[in-house]
């Protein structure tokens, strides 16, 4: 390896072009702070005329990713060209099986084959870093990886997806619909053309099983996380949320139990005033609770070209300034070896209950036949509110919120499925879980 560290770049897009940007213009305080000069000698894109605010004639270019990743002519390959399949798992895996070093901001290539990856870093004795895949310019990966090492984590949570914390700001704090606030989102860039990836939770629970493996030490299982997007959340759950003392987001848990871990991604009421609630706009946040340490929260910018190029470039920097054939630490916090089998914990109480908003036929005994399908299931009401909802013609229906204690998912979906049989529930329930996190 040359004095000088030597990158191979494919992807060109936000997060490419920043990066090379970041190098180009802070050569030699990357120099200083790396302790040794960091230099791009190949790139790679789908398009290699595109105007991207700098010249790629400065560098060899490579029609095939996996031929720069493989070049004798790189020392790390930088691999942002995303998705979980081809071009870029080839690419990382012919790097490491090369020798070369690999960041990567690819979260859908880690949750899919992170593990694979991992074992082929560390039996080839290079690094794997991708800080930049979970949480954008938040370090929380090396936190988790690194300085946390000495604890027992019993919790972590957050807010890990910009485009949907946008969305849900704007509705709450505008009035604005669902459809328009993602229209909106789109149209400022913090969505993209097709959103159903970040929409609908996908984005969070790849990041999150990331998390999940590094924070209990399992094999990452991305087909494990309970599911469910934020495409069902309307306004009039935004303001009734609101009037109760809550605010809701789309957060991602994963909790260690006792019979396995408990990962979900989902909408969440949360109190006014705490941690998370605060956490607005794209800004993404995470929490982790262990022991002895106790509980850390880390927020900052979740995604976008300079913060993501960040992350990259720290990366780069770790892998700069490691001695030359020192043994590198696991990919995942432990060696693959050592990782076990996700065993996946059934959902359980939540401490705080669930919010559930029905509409109803406005006729004498409906309350008291709600009522009754709840005590069944031995579910404890803290509040029951009827609203007549804004635009709402009919005097026949009605909306009514319900705030449970603390229960269990099943004996909420059979309380509802008897209100169903019983006649009274006009559409769908929406049910919305209350979590009374940091």
């Amino acid at each position: 390896m040359s004095n000088s560290i030597r990158l191979g770049i494919s992807g060109l897009g936000t997060v490419g072009a920043a990066l090379v940007k970041i190098v180009e213009s802070q050569d030699a305080e990357l120099a200083e702070r790396c302790g040794r000069a960091i230099t791009i000698t190949g790139v790679n894109a789908r398009n290699k005329g595109a105007d991207r605010g700098f010249s790629t004639d400065n560098y060899t270019w490579y029609d095939d990713p996996v031929a720069l990743a493989s070049s004798d002519d790189i020392d790390v390959y930088v691999e942002l060209m995303g998705g979980e399949g081809d071009p870029a798992l080839a690419a990382v895996k012919a790097a490491l099986k090369a020798g070369k070093h690999v960041v990567t901001a690819n979260k859908a290539l880690l949750a899919a084959h992170g593990v694979e990856l991992a074992e082929l870093a560390e039996q080839a004795g290079v690094l794997l870093n991708y800080e930049a895949a979970v949480a954008g310019g938040i370090p929380i990966i090396k936190v988790m990886r690194e300085s946390l090492t000495a604890n027992s984590v019993s919790r972590v949570f957050g807010i890990l997806n910009g485009t949907c914390n946008y969305i849900l700001t704007r509705m709450e704090d505008e009035g604005m619909s669902f459809d328009d606030c993602l229209k909106d989102a789109q149209a400022l860039g913090f969505a993209e053309a097709d959103p159903t990836f970040d929409i609908e939770g996908n984005d969070t629970a790849h990041k999150l099983a990331i998390l999940t493996s590094l924070a209990f030490g399992t094999r990452i299982a991305p087909d494990a996380i309970y599911l469910e997007g934020i495409t069902k959340i309307s306004i009039e759950d935004i303001e009734a949320a609101r009037d109760l003392g809550y605010r809701i987001k789309l957060l991602g848990v994963a909790t260690k139990t006792s019979s396995g871990v408990e990962s979900r991604v989902h909408p969440a009421l949360v109190p006014l005033g705490s941690a998370i609630a605060e956490i607005g706009g794209v800004t993404n946040a995470v929490s982790i609770e262990a022991k002895p340490v106790g509980s850390l929260m880390m927020s900052g910018p979740g995604a976008g070209g300079d913060a993501t190029a960040s992350a990259v470039a720290g990366d780069i920097c770790d892998i700069a300034k490691a001695r030359p054939g020192h043994q590198h630490g696991p990919v995942l916090g432990q060696p693959v070896t050592s990782l076990t089998p996700h065993a996946r914990s059934a959902m359980r109480s939540h401490e705080g209950g669930y919010f559930i908003r029905l509409n109803v036929l406005d006729k004498p005994g409906t309350m008291a036949a709600i009522a009754t399908r709840m005590a069944e299931q031995d579910i404890s009401l803290e509040s029951i509110v009827q609203r007549r909802a804004k635009g709402t013609a009919s005097s026949e229906q009605a909306p009514i919120i319900l705030v449970t204690h603390e229960t269990t998912e099943q004996a909420i979906k059979n309380a509802l499925e008897g209100v169903q049989k019983d006649g009274r529930l006009v559409g769908e329930a929406q049910m919305i879980r209350i979590e009374t996190l940091g």
